[in-house]
């Protein structure tokens, strides 16, 4: 009976203590970047497009459908495919975030071949979001080919274009999301 009393307290006190650690590590808000009035963070997040507004929701009641923005609203994943464009696609699986480029020759030399892989990390705008790698194919004959990842110059250009125009998609999408707030629930911009 006594074993069976102190089981019964330390779950709830176990329990709490493992909520508690668990919250470390969870995303929160930078208290340098929002204002400390409630109504100036309200305003901010409105500008955004972070908040609701009623307009908004009212304006899915009048038109059949849905607004669905798959992956063209995520600024790396849209930049990857517009910097690899003119390379086939074997395998892009947006879910499992990878994109996987078949073999691509430019034509000069028959026998080399060039494959791509990108893998996202995360959706953020970050150097280290992507982890891309670059395997080169050099046949000698029909079915005699070597098979070799590299790294260096052209991993490093990918990068650097597929973060500088996602730079780019992430300002044009926060431009386009801003709507000045008025404070009056009423969005005076249309």
């Amino acid at each position: 009976m006594v074993k069976f009393r102190k089981l019964k307290l330390l779950i709830p006190v176990g329990l709490a203590f493992f909520l508690l650690n668990s919250c470390e590590g969870m995303p929160g808000a930078d208290a340098r970047k929002y204002p400390p009035n409630p109504k100036e963070r309200v305003k901010k997040n409105l500008e955004e497009g972070k908040g609701f507004r009623l307009d908004n929701a009212l304006k899915g009641v009048r038109r059949k459908g849905g607004d669905f923005m798959f992956a063209s609203a995520n600024e790396l994943w849209k930049a990857s495919l517009d910097t690899i464009d003119f390379m086939p696609l074997s395998s892009v699986n947006y879910s499992g975030g990878i994109i996987i480029t078949d073999w691509y020759s430019d034509g000069s030399n028959i026998n080399e071949s060039v494959k791509i892989s990108i893998r996202f990390l995360t959706n953020e705008v970050r150097t280290d979001a992507l982890d891309i790698k670059v395997f080169y194919k050099k046949c000698n004959q029909v079915a005699n080919c070597q098979i070799e990842q590299k790294t260096g110059s052209l991993v490093a250009e990918l990068k650097k274009e597929i973060l500088s125009k996602a730079a780019i998609y992430k300002k044009q999408n926060k431009d386009k999301n801003f709507k000045p707030y008025t404070g009056s629930g009423v969005d005076t911009t249309k």
